[in-house]
Formats: structure tokens, C-alpha cells, sequence
């Protein structure tokens, strides 16, 4: 059995691996530590999360630097809130999955995605933006090709408090769509 100092030494390996994205080697130093200690936490968070990350570690890493985050401001059940989290996803990527393959959302292969249209669908089927939205910010992205679509979502998106979200999107629209007012405006609604 090893010490506190010791779990801490590999805990600290096990999240340097992880954020360099070696992903294999930081879940085999989770369970070397969860081998003598099955209830550490942090280690059983940071082996989900590995495990995770083999197959889409944008999220896994979202989900880890939150979870990093919590840590640092002494969250109280961090590790419960990240569960949740987790668990609240593979839900919405199964939804996901089965509207996908039921035909009722088309995927674009080509750039890993659903059309506008069919993202405005799950808003529908979702019963509202947000809920959608966060059902997918994960797992794919929405691939929109026209300006009036792409004006729509970035309004949807600050109306919805995704403003750095947002951000991100009107830089690269800001590029396609030199001096649009409406972009200036949702520029300035999120300053505001």
C-alpha cells in the first residue's frame, strides 16, 4: 500500500498524461491507485474520464478542466456533480445516437455534424434551445451554409447565455460576413 504522498505523486502523473492526451497511460495510473484504494475519488473521476477521452477527448477534456476547476474553488461534491454530468451525457449521446440512426436527424459523414435544419428539429423535439444545444456541444457539431441560419444561431446562442460560445462562432463569421450590423450587434449585446 502506498501513502498519502505517494497517491498524490501518481494522482499528479495520472493528470499531466492526461491533459498531454495520453490517455492509456493516465487510466493505468488511476488504477494502479484505485487498486489499493477503490474509493478515492479522484481517481475513479479521473479513470471515467480517460476512458472517455480514447473516444472523444474534446469532451473528456471539457469535462476534466471543469472538474479541475471545482477542485480548485473547494466545490463540495465536485466528484458528484461531474457524475451527473456524465451520466446526464451519455444520456443525450444516446438520444442523439437514436434519432441519428432512426433517420429522424441526417449526419453529414463528411465534416461530422447535422444541418441547421436538422438541429432547429431537435430544438423541437427538445422543447427548447438550450436543452438541445447542451444535448450536442459534445458530441458533434451544427454545420450551417447560410447567412440568415448562421445570424439565427449566433442570436440563439448569446439569447441563451452561451456568450463565449457565441464568440467563437462570430469570429469565424465576422471573417465570411465582413462589416454584417447584426454580428456588430450581438458583439455588443455580449459586452453588454
Amino acid at each position: 500500500m502506498m501513502n498519502k504522498k505517494e497517491n498524490k505523486k501518481i494522482l499528479d502523473r495520472a493528470e499531466n498524461l492526461f491533459y498531454r492526451g495520453d490517455y492509456s497511460e493516465a487510466l493505468r495510473m488511476y488504477g494502479i491507485l484505485l487498486k489499493d484504494y477503490p474509493d478515492l475519488e479522484e481517481a475513479r473521476i479521473g479513470a471515467i474520464l480517460s476512458d472517455i477521452a480514447l473516444e472523444n477527448d474534446e469532451e473528456a477534456q471539457a469535462l476534466f478542466e471543469y472538474y479541475q476547476v471545482l477542485k480548485e474553488e473547494e466545490q463540495e461534491g465536485a466528484e458528484r456533480i461531474i457524475e451527473e454530468m456524465i451520466g446526464s451525457l451519455d444520456s443525450a449521446l444516446e438520444k442523439i445516437s437514436d434519432l441519428l440512426e432512426g433517420g429522424a436527424l441526417a449526419r453529414d459523414e463528411s465534416i461530422n455534424g447535422i444541418t441547421y435544419k436538422d438541429f432547429k428539429e431537435l430544438v423541437e423535439l427538445r422543447g427548447n434551445f438550450r436543452r438541445a444545444f447542451e444535448d450536442i456541444m459534445f458530441s458533434t457539431k451544427v454545420v450551417i451554409t447560410e447567412k440568415e441560419d448562421m445570424l439565427d444561431f449566433l442570436h440563439k446562442l448569446v439569447e441563451n447565455g452561451f456568450n463565449e460560445m457565441a464568440m467563437r462562432y462570430i469570429e469565424s463569421a465576422a471573417v465570411a460576413y465582413p462589416g454584417e450590423e447584426k454580428i456588430k450587434d450581438l458583439i455588443e449585446k455580449i459586452k453588454g
